[in-house]
């Protein structure tokens, strides 16, 4: 049984839907793999140089959400999602999570659609994947091309910062209440200053030693504590 990842991204390209979020539909690589393929870094260096190169090659960060198929929430901040048509207006959508590995940017292909693509996958495995990367960076074979990226934080982390910020409102409430609370002697700590053992009046702390490890002294009678 086929497992997905879902992408949830604005739709920058159309210009009326920039505040709607587009829920895009992936199948993942392990109902083909054993193992996430490793796309090595020359691969994005190259769409790289062909999104500054060419006009039909674009970049957009606009990736707000990634669901994996056991329904986890992923840090947005290291993926990215490659949606492209070509010249037979085939379409083909590649979900990336990149690895930094020495001085190199790795990324390991993750989820693919749409189904055509998942069979030509299933079919040929690895040829699959370096016929379809070196199409994908062919401006002459490509008639549109986009890179998706992390636009801020995910949705998931900012309605957990939410929650905090919410929780953390509640217990500001919390303390101002507890400002009207009258405590002993005005104090916000509980008085336990000791008696005198010669009077039994309330001993006080001599001021010219520092707060907490001073001597005490009665007011009463003048005993004064070891």
């Amino acid at each position: 049984m086929d497992k997905f990842f879902l992408v949830y991204t604005y739709t920058p390209w159309d210009k009326i839907q920039t505040k709607n979020l587009t829920e895009v539909r992936l199948v993942s690589l392990k109902s083909i793999f054993k193992n996430f393929p490793v796309i090595e870094s020359q691969f994005f260096e190259d769409l790289t140089t062909k999104i500054y190169n060419y006009k039909h090659f674009f970049w957009f960060a606009s990736i707000k959400r990634i669901v994996g198929p056991d329904n986890e929430d992923y840090d947005i901040s290291n993926w990215n999602f490659l949606w492209a048509f070509d010249n037979q207006g085939r379409m083909f959508q590649l979900l990336f999570q990149k690895i930094k590995k020495s001085n190199n940017s790795q990324g390991i292909l993750v989820a693919l659609a749409p189904p055509e693509l998942i069979q030509l996958f299933t079919k040929f495995k690895e040829k699959a994947i370096i016929k379809i990367l070196s199409l994908l960076n062919s401006p002459t074979d490509i008639k549109f091309l986009m890179v998706l990226s992390p636009k801020g934080k995910s949705l998931a982390e900012e309605q957990q910062l939410f929650m905090m910020d919410k929780d953390y409102s509640k217990k500001l409430q919390y303390l101002e209440s507890l400002k009207n609370i009258p405590n002993i002697k005005g104090q916000w700590f509980p008085f336990h200053s000791p008696k005198c053992p010669v009077c039994g009046e309330i001993m006080l702390e001599l001021r010219d030693y520092t707060v907490g490890f001073g001597r005490l002294v009665c007011p009463r009678c003048g005993y004064k504590s070891m």
